[in-house]
């Protein structure tokens, strides 16, 4: 069968690009034997493929199977023959891996394809939606299953929590991808208001209609209309939007001729809709039409351990804090806070932070008073701040200045060593490489009696 494959590379090559996602043809061992076009743009470094490991192939692109808890399916499919559907999150995104077993005549899985689909990369729009703990995964995997579906989407949490976000993101994973992401923001508009945004309306439909307006409903055909904060649609006007999805149609202000519109939607709310059905407020053939599948946001208090890479992420994100660096025990303040206003508040705090610090580093002084926690200003030595600067005694070496600065930052920084490497602007490598330096450099140096 391995010749049989050899004989048909240029034929299976040309199959596996039939996949619009990213799909590589991997033996027993996890070496390819032939990826499609989509893989190669987005897993390739412009090199032959063939022979090469799919692990090695991804952690060159930035996607290391065995960082932060991802497994890998391989194994898995291997010893049971079962197809494998995991969700890995790495610093550069988050992707669906998707792997099938093909059998020999024995119906023992010998090849296997796999299928890889990135939700969320980094360099995205979407900083919100980084994360690694247990129940962002699982938002992140209802994501993915929603994405492929023309299925209307309910999203539920808290305010700030990237409800948006998260909507764009099954919008970029869809078949829809190609059209329009319409946004229409249902909070505080009149009935007049919404119904002429959503519907558009003709010239002269009322007072101040100088011209016709296309709606959002309009606006969205072949794309996602997302209706955002959808529990505060008027009471008068749900039955309007309900007949709009169930038939596809409907007529501007002001107008007699019907208007038809293909569009998925995607609906978010803070509101329990439930318990305003039960209050009447809301209609509950509507509930029932917008919640086909509903996706619950965590607040950020319920994933503290994503915090640090939010955190990070959303300063890069900021004009004035691509320079800078949170202090540990900023990190550790940031972690202790229930955040109210979730990541829009953590956003706003690092703002804040990010034009109050004047050196490398964002300490817990920056933060409002009420995240300090009572934690001490444990500094690195004479780096972040002045006073540190000039309490240093004498002019050291520069070396011996880095040794000083490395072995505080190994016994104080609280993640791993790949997180590490990464705060210090340096490749893995080199930092494994000067720690093995500044050990032996220590264990050459004879104690003082």
């Amino acid at each position: 069968m391995s010749e049989l494959f050899a004989q048909l590379r240029p034929e299976l090559t040309s199959l596996m690009d039939c996949f619009a996602t990213p799909a590589v043809l991997l033996r027993q061992d996890g070496t390819v034997i032939t990826a499609n076009q989509a893989y190669r743009r987005r897993f390739g470094d412009g090199k032959p493929l063939q022979g090469r490991s799919c692990d090695g192939i991804l952690a060159a692109a930035g996607y290391d199977c065995h960082s932060q808890g991802n497994l890998c399916p391989l194994e898995a499919c291997g010893q049971t023959g079962l197809e494998q559907h995991v969700l890995h999150v790495h610093d550069q995104g988050a992707v669906q891996i998707d792997l099938y077993p093909i059998r020999d005549d024995e119906g023992v899985p010998r090849y296997f394809l796999e299928l890889l689909s990135p939700l969320l990369s980094k360099g995205d729009e979407s900083t919100s939606m980084v994360g690694n703990s247990p129940a962002w995964r699982e938002v992140l995997h209802l994501i993915r299953r929603a994405a492929p579906s023309d299925s209307a989407v309910l999203l539920l949490g808290e305010s700030g929590t990237g409800k948006e976000l998260a909507a764009a993101a099954i919008h970029r994973a869809s078949p829809r991808s190609a059209g329009p992401f319409v946004v229409l923001d249902c909070s505080g508009l009149s009935e007049t208001l919404f119904e002429s945004e959503l519907f558009g309306h003709e010239k002269g439909a009322f007072t101040g209609a100088h011209s016709r307006k296309i709606g959002l409903a309009e606006a969205a055909h072949g794309g996602t209309l997302f209706l955002d904060e959808v529990g505060d649609i008027p009471l008068a006007l749900q039955v309007k939007l309900l007949r709009l999805l169930e038939t596809g149609q409907f007529r501007r202000v002001g107008g007699v001729e019907p208007i038809h519109s293909d569009f998925r939607l995607i609906s978010a709310t803070h509101r329990d809709l439930e318990k305003m059905v039960t209050e009447e407020r809301f209609r509950r053939d509507l509930y029932y039409r917008v919640n086909m599948f509903p996706i619950v946001l965590p607040p950020l208090r319920e994933r503290r351990e994503d915090i640090d890479a939010l955190a990070e992420a959303l300063l890069h994100r900021l004009p004035e804090g691509r320079r800078l660096r949170l202090h540990p025990d900023t990190l550790a303040c940031l972690r202790n806070y229930d955040y109210p206003g979730n990541i829009r508040e953590l956003r706003n705090i690092l703002g804040r932070a990010a034009l109050l610090a004047d050196e490398l580093w964002i300490l817990p002084e920056h933060l409002p008073p009420h995240l300090r926690g009572g934690l001490g200003k444990a500094e690195p030595p004479g780096l972040p701040g002045r006073a540190a600067v000039a309490a240093v005694p004498e002019i050291l070496p520069l070396a011996e200045l880095e040794a000083q600065y490395l072995r505080w930052a190994r016994d104080n920084f609280p993640g791993d060593r790949r997180s590490l490497a990464h705060r210090l602007g340096v490749s893995e490598r080199t930092l494994y490489r000067k720690l093995d330096q500044l050990d032996a450099h220590q264990s050459h140096v004879s104690p003082v009696a």
